[in-house]
């Protein structure tokens, strides 16, 4: 028997069919990834796995069986033994999934006892048993924590911990590595490969990202508009697919061996939908991938060396904390931006990217060291340099239209004439490729990449000179990033912005990138013109970070992952 085996599934909300008459199996000890754009309805499979869509008002057609259990049929209390049981569930956003008021620990050991009726004593011990196989440090202190103490990396361990705690048959992982650095996305891949060949349980792993498929599973099904478009051995569908389909999205993964590129064609199709299945909407959910072409660029053209300077950093230095408490996010730190240039920011989580964009735009005041912009230093805000943020949803107010969040700027600086500033707004949404009836919807009513393309209007209002995109497509499937990235650089070209675009995904900062810097501890390690960099680099933490970027070739990823093992091992 299988340990899943789907056949003819179907889930309807209201008129939308996100998932249309799929079928697959998956044997006890496999992997398989389920792999599509926005929209193309695997996290709703996924969720379907479950019985999640239970009580929902979701329709739900054809047969689901996990580890045994009818799903569709399954009791309440079935349902409740499976979940966790015999299968359990790693989400994208481990900050949702844990409560912020108690302890990890604690957690852990509830969702033990409730399957196994074990004591507190048993409970704890085993909470303490696998935060120590998933890699926890000092686990038996740390099993006392609460989430925000925990990084992003150790929450999604605690979340793998809290699935293995009843030794699943199956580990279900929805985008489990979306949000984090290449480095701390490889130890989560290479901990689910580990555990997958220590306890023999079956993976299905959830992604926009092929090449996290490439790291993780055996066999790949390429999802789209709710229907199966491809499956089969991930080095046969990724090395030589069948479906154009597959070739057109594997030909919108960004490269990060490859020189630069620019990605032209960015506007969304007129009428394209709205609503979509996977939580929020899709920008592509009616559009094919061929539309997102690929273009090289002559960088040689661009002649960066004599272009004016629009913004000088000098000696910046960031301090948190008072006392033996306090703590340096950006030391000593000096750059230059040109007019028309892109430069890239990398390194992990903690390097203190996020904190040296929050003081280029004067969200934050240095502790030491200047910001001057065209010669001049200026306290606070300047509205010369704007900020797209990593998530439209927290920074759009879900109460406003994103028409009044777009005009905020406008009134800021002191435009009265609502005439002006309603036609001012619905220029600025044509110009990012949305329609200007827009102006009255709220954030809700958006995609994931339309939310991004708002926030970019909202930046727009301004009148920039410089952008700073912290993080932009971090959380967008491979099209979607491509169409965001291919408009921000249609806008540079037009408007003559520079952009400060700080990322961890190595691959996208190549592809988008004039210059490139690299910082570890709040420092700059090294820096230099991008494919310099990527090419040939000269220090030993951004060869380790070009080391831990997924390679779309499995045989390669099997090679980096043994290497990875046995440097952990010296």
């Amino acid at each position: 028997m299988s340990l899943v085996d789907v056949t003819d599934l179907t889930v309807e909300f209201g008129s939308l069919r996100a998932v249309d008459g799929l079928s697959f199996r998956l044997e006890r000890g496999a992997a398989l990834a389920l792999v599509g754009e926005s929209g193309s309805g695997k996290s709703t499979v996924a969720s379907a796995l479950l019985g999640l869509h239970r009580g929902t008002g979701a329709r739900v057609g054809g047969s689901v069986e996990v580890a045994g259990v009818d799903v569709r049929q399954a009791s309440d209390d079935e349902l409740r033994r499976l979940r966790g049981g015999k299968a359990a569930m790693v989400f994208q956003d481990p900050l949702s999934s844990l409560d912020p008021y108690y302890a990890i620990g604690d957690q852990i050991a509830e969702v033990y006892r409730t399957h196994t009726r074990a004591s507190r004593r048993a409970a704890r011990a085993r909470a303490v048993e696998v935060l120590e196989r998933v890699g926890i440090p000092d686990a038996l202190r740390r099993s006392r924590s609460r989430p925000h103490e925990f990084s992003g990396g150790m929450r999604q361990r605690a979340l793998i911990a809290m699935a293995l705690a009843c030794a699943p048959d199956l580990l279900i992982a929805d985008e489990p590595t979306t949000a984090l650095d290449v480095t701390v996305q490889a130890q989560i891949l290479d901990l689910l490969h580990r555990l997958r060949e220590e306890t023999g349980m079956g993976l299905l792993l959830v992604t926009h990202d092929v090449g996290v498929a490439a790291e993780s599973v055996d066999e790949v099904l390429v999802m789209r508009h709710g229907r199966a478009v491809e499956r089969g051995p991930v080095a046969d569908v990724l090395g030589a697919p069948e479906q154009p389909y597959t070739r057109e999205l594997l030909h919108a993964v960004p490269r990060v061996d490859a020189p630069r590129v620019i990605h032209a064609g960015s506007k969304e199709p007129e009428g394209a939908p709205i609503a979509s299945a996977d939580g929020a909407s899709a920008d592509l959910a009616s559009t094919d991938v061929a539309s997102v072409e690929l273009a090289s660029v002559d960088l040689a053209s661009v002649d960066l060396a004599s272009a004016d300077v629009v913004l000088a950093a000098t000696g910046l230095r960031r301090e948190f904390g008072r006392g033996k408490r306090a703590f340096t996010a950006v030391a000593d730190l000096s750059l230059t931006i040109r007019r028309g240039e892109t430069l890239g920011v990398v390194g992990e989580s903690g390097s203190g990217k996020t904190t040296l964009g929050r003081m280029l735009v004067g969200l934050l005041e240095p502790t030491a060291g200047e910001v001057r912009y065209d010669g001049h230093t200026r306290a606070g805000v300047n509205p010369a340099v704007q900020m797209v943020f990593q998530d439209p949803v927290s920074s759009l107010n879900p109460r406003r239209t994103v028409g009044e969040s777009i005009a905020d700027p406008l009134r800021a600086r002191g435009e009265d004439d609502e005439g002006r500033i309603r036609g001012r707004v619905r220029e600025l949404l044509e110009r990012v490729g949305l329609e200007a009836a827009h102006c009255d919807r709220y954030p809700h009513e958006f995609s994931g990449g339309q939310r991004q393309r708002v926030g970019i209007a909202k930046a727009l209002a301004a009148d920039p000179r410089v952008i700073v995109c912290d993080e932009p497509v971090s959380a967008l499937d491979v099209t979607t990033q491509a169409q965001v990235v291919a408009l921000l650089g249609e806008l540079q070209r037009e408007l003559g912005l520079a952009l400060v675009f700080v990322a961890h995904d190595l691959a996208v900062v190549r592809q988008v990138s004039d210059r490139v810097v690299v910082m570890r501890g709040g420092r700059i390690v090294e820096e230099g013109l991008a494919d310099e960099v990527y090419d040939n680099p000269q220090d030993p933490y951004t060869k380790q970070l070009l080391a831990a970027v997924p390679a779309l070739d499995p045989r390669i990823a099997a090679q980096r992952r043994a290497a990875r093992r046995e440097l952990a091992a010296v």
